[in-house]
């Protein structure tokens, strides 16, 4: 046959469209099928497994699945926790009015303590009144939603190289119903995620609920902390239930004064589901969010640490430093990528 292409002619062209795909642009996404499957991301690096939690993006204008797999696959990352928005829109749920982008920062500022500004409460006092019928209207639509819609993202992202680890959608407060719950935990196994994560509630009855119902599901519940961090922070949840874990999150353990980050990841590196990943400033140097490797947290010894003892929970890089002008998220997160690259090659 004469117009076959021999194999070394074959290879040969592959490696010309491949070298023109990586030159021209990082969108692989929706490239032809064999150039997504020799280029794919990896960020399982010497054993660490480092991610990233899609809030990282929240900047971005497009928050859909599609377009939220592009900006992981533009940070050469292989394993994500996923924010419930892009897999539930992309399952038909109904659409939040609410600003998420804008009020996130002022989320974080009454979270914190941070005086605000009149129009600033208001702002908030209406966007808790939106999101109080916004949350009943959800729970509505997700007595009857199709998990094989949530199937469909995680082929879409397996296909890309993409697996998810974890899913964080709002169906896990006090106010909640169990069908809520029972309903996110599906969501999570139909990604394939083998966690789902929640703030601390602060409630014990609510840790007991939640950790009863992912051992029903297989699933472990990761607690996420702020500054109220401390060593003996998730002892109660953890008591409760093995199917409740800890979402550590370092750089918010530093912000919070305490000392010995490492010593708590070697006392309960097989109780932490996951951990976030950040730089931030102690008490002493004013607790800021600073661009990775100019604030006081032990990144490189941790990153080291779960490579030495090789700990196989993910860390998830969660971008809160202030963007530079002209930068983006994407590229944030990828620096942040190159960090953890560098500190375990």
């Amino acid at each position: 046959m004469k117009n076959q292409p021999t194999r070394r002619q074959f290879l040969g062209a592959t490696a010309a469209l491949v070298s023109g795909a990586v030159l021209g642009s990082n969108k692989l996404f929706g490239a032809p099928a064999i150039l997504r499957n020799i280029i794919k991301p990896n960020s399982l690096i010497n054993g660490v497994q480092i991610g990233t939690i899609t809030y990282s993006f929240r900047d971005m204008p497009d928050q859909s699945a599609e377009a939220t797999l592009q900006y992981v696959l533009d940070c050469g990352i292989s394993a994500i926790e996923l924010m419930g928005g892009p897999a539930e829109s992309f399952a038909g749920a109904p659409k939040n009015t609410v600003d998420m982008r804008t009020l996130f920062p002022l989320m974080r500022k009454r979270r914190e303590n941070q005086p605000l500004t009149e129009d600033e409460t208001k702002t908030l006092a209406d966007a808790d009144a939106q999101m109080k019928a916004y949350r009943e209207e959800m729970s509505k639509w997700r007595i009857s939603a199709s998990m094989a819609k949530f199937e469909k993202v995680r082929k879409m992202y397996n296909q890309a190289g993409v697996t998810m680890y974890g899913f964080k959608p709002d169906a896990f407060g006090i106010q909640n119903t169990d069908a809520d719950i029972d309903y996110g935990m599906r969501a999570a196994k139909a990604l394939g995620a083998n966690q789902v994560t929640v703030e601390h509630p602060a409630n014990d009855a609510q840790t007991l609920r939640l950790g009863q119902m992912a051992v029903k599901h297989g699933l472990r519940v990761g607690y996420h902390g702020h500054e109220q961090q401390t060593p003996t922070f998730w002892d109660t949840a953890l008591a409760q239930s093995p199917g409740n874990a800890m979402n550590f999150d370092l750089g918010h353990y530093i912000a919070a004064g305490q000392p010995d980050p490492l010593g708590l990841i070697r006392e309960k590196h097989t109780r932490i589901s996951s951990m976030h990943i950040k730089d931030r400033q102690g008490p002493a140097h004013g607790k800021g969010n600073l661009p990775w490797g100019q604030g006081d947290t032990p990144l490189l010894p941790v990153l080291q640490l779960m490579r030495d003892q090789k700990y196989t929970f993910p860390a998830s890089v969660e971008l809160e430093y202030q963007i530079p002008a002209g930068s983006t998220s994407v590229a944030e997160v990828k620096k942040c990528v190159d960090f953890c690259r560098n500190a375990l090659s």
